[in-house]
């Protein structure tokens, strides 16, 4: 296998955009800016505002919403690891393919199912974020048929607090989760861009993340969710 300086500054590189950009994002979302944080914010507005009504139906159907979205995310990931183990059988030809390809540099064999590989343990990855986030929302749904309705709560308003941050708590956590899973998906396409080489890697990584942050910090969504 061929693994040349360049393929392993590039991987350097890919790996490290991807951690500052979770540390960046997931600091932000903490203090409340950006699209995660203000989402977040709305998250906890939501599971206040569920506290005053007497029928929470809309409340357990956001929830089985938010649980569809997650399981789809991650039967798709399941789906993709399928697709890169279908794609090691082929990995000799792929590496032809490649080598007629100008800036691919040649791909031999192991060399293509090594970045294969890759892809599978970030869609691996994906797929437990998306699972674990899924599991969190059902958690979520039983804490909130725990939390009390207005007139118990006004007889304990300390209890109905406790029960109320809880939810938001782990609605904030799922929420994390997913997010998480999503951006191992799109830095899963950046990834890609190592098939044709480790120059393509670096620039599609950097436009991967310029795309990401400027969805959390500069999109018309972050502006309405956050005035």
């Amino acid at each position: 296998m061929t693994l040349a300086a360049a393929d392993i500054i590039a991987v350097i590189v890919f790996v490290s955009a991807w951690v500052v950009y979770n540390f960046f994002v997931e600091r932000h979302a903490r203090g409340g800016t950006g699209l995660s944080g203000a989402m977040n914010l709305q998250r906890a507005a939501w599971m206040r505002t569920m506290l005053s009504r007497d029928f929470r139906m809309i409340d357990t159907a956001i929830l089985a919403g938010l649980q569809q979205g997650t399981a789809f995310f991650a039967s798709g990931c399941i789906f993709a690891i399928g697709g890169c183990f279908a794609l090691l059988g082929a990995a000799e030809r792929i590496s032809a393919i490649a080598a007629d390809l100008p800036l691919s540099g040649g791909l031999d064999k192991p060399l293509v199912e090594l970045k294969l590989l890759g892809l599978v343990v970030i869609f691996s990855y994906a797929f437990f974020k998306f699972g674990w986030a899924y599991r969190l929302f059902n958690y979520c749904s039983i804490v909130i048929g725990a939390v009390p309705m207005p007139k118990e709560a006004a007889k304990d308003p300390a209890g109905a607090e406790q029960a109320i941050e809880r939810a938001i708590g782990l609605n904030q956590i799922a929420g994390h989760h997913f997010n998480a899973g999503l951006r191992a998906v799109f830095f899963s396409l950046a990834y890609l861009g190592w098939l044709l080489g480790p120059l393509v890697l670096i620039a599609s990584t950097a436009l991967v993340v310029a795309i990401l942050l400027n969805r959390q910090f500069r999109s018309p969504a972050q502006q309405i969710v956050s005035n």
